[in-house]
């Protein structure tokens, strides 16, 4: 009989695929990746391209930001984690991915009505890919990315939302 170890390292490594705009990558975000990086062999992080919006920050900002913030999780977890920029659907970029789950992260029940609708939307596009909520942590779970562009915009402090890289970037914007 394989020992545990030994069936683990021959089976298929399972690949997650988390998405948002991450405009900016927010604590909120690493939360959430932390925690998928524990459930996950390899983790692709999405940066969907919106053309019908404007973000803060270009894609090659985004990209970069996330890189910095993903490096000291990859290390600490041993999650191969990649960051990819997609346009379309989620659904599609996760399968372009050979992913076999779509990591979601939940912040409230609100969160929780709209992903489990769109759970099913992806279910019926992609049934071999499976949804997995992360539900985040207390200490973050009121943060999202459009409250820090909106607090960056009136002149607020942003640091209690954001790592020291991310503020740094912001500070740049005003």
């Amino acid at each position: 009989m394989a020992s545990k170890r030994q069936a683990t390292s021959e089976r298929k490594a399972k690949t997650g695929f988390y998405s948002g705009s991450f405009d900016p990558v927010t604590l909120g975000h690493t939360d959430v990746i932390r925690r998928a990086a524990g459930i996950v062999d390899r983790l692709v992080i999405g940066i969907g391209n919106n053309p019908g919006k404007t973000p803060m920050f270009s894609t090659a900002d985004r990209v970069a930001m996330l890189e910095d913030e993903l490096r000291p999780i990859a290390d600490e977890t041993g999650t191969d984690i990649a960051v990819v920029t997609f346009t379309g659907l989620a659904v599609d970029a996760a399968a372009a991915h050979d992913a076999t789950v779509i990591i979601r992260g939940l912040r409230d029940g609100t969160d929780f009505d709209y992903e489990m609708q769109m759970a099913g939307m992806n279910g019926d596009m992609a049934p071999t890919i499976q949804t997995v909520y992360v539900a985040a942590s207390p200490a973050v779970r009121h943060i999202a990315a459009n409250l820090v562009r909106a607090v960056v915009s009136m002149g607020g402090d942003p640091s209690p939302f954001v790592s020291k890289h991310v503020l740094r970037r912001l500070k740049d914007c005003k």
